[in-house]
């Protein structure tokens, strides 16, 4: 009789085991499914083959993430001579700018408002932006900020 009671409780610790476990692994896998990331594209410079090029990888980053499942956010920022991109008058990519604001959610853009005013009182005039853009006080704090936040920041 007590070896059966023994052999009862193990198999309850057994069972009461695999059922933990099968509860781990369960919550593992709904973790993955959801998985988050979130990346800083950094343009500063006035050269269209740049700014062709930060638009390539977070179409590609974008377009990777979303093949497998997972959510990205990605934020492009502009700063100094990047500031052309954002620029109605001087981009050289506007129109795919406002493609991506339409067809991209996850896609923000992101322009410096230090750059906006030094371009204003060189030129005697607000440059007037592409419509699809958020202001930033000061692009460079922006991406420090993101990067405190865990963001990944990459410069193409």
């Amino acid at each position: 009789m007590v070896f059966q009671k023994e052999v009862m409780r193990l198999l309850l610790s057994v069972m009461l085991a695999l059922s933990i476990a099968n509860s781990a692994f369960a919550g593992e896998t709904e973790e993955e499914e959801n998985i988050f990331h979130q990346l800083v594209l950094q343009i500063s410079d006035n050269d269209p083959k740049r700014m062709t090029s930060v638009l390539n990888v977070a179409a590609n980053v974008s377009r990777h993430y979303s093949g497998i499942g997972h959510e990205v956010e990605i934020r492009i920022v502009a700063i100094n001579n990047g500031m052309h991109m954002l620029r109605a008058d001087t981009s050289p990519v506007a129109d795919r700018v406002r493609n991506f604001s339409k067809s991209m959610p996850n896609v923000e853009f992101i322009a410096c408002g230090n750059t906006i005013d030094t371009m204003e009182r060189l030129e005697g005039k607000r440059p007037q932006l592409i419509d699809e853009y958020e202001i930033a006080p000061a692009g460079v704090v922006a991406i420090i900020q993101a990067h405190e936040e865990g963001w990944t920041v990459v410069k193409p």
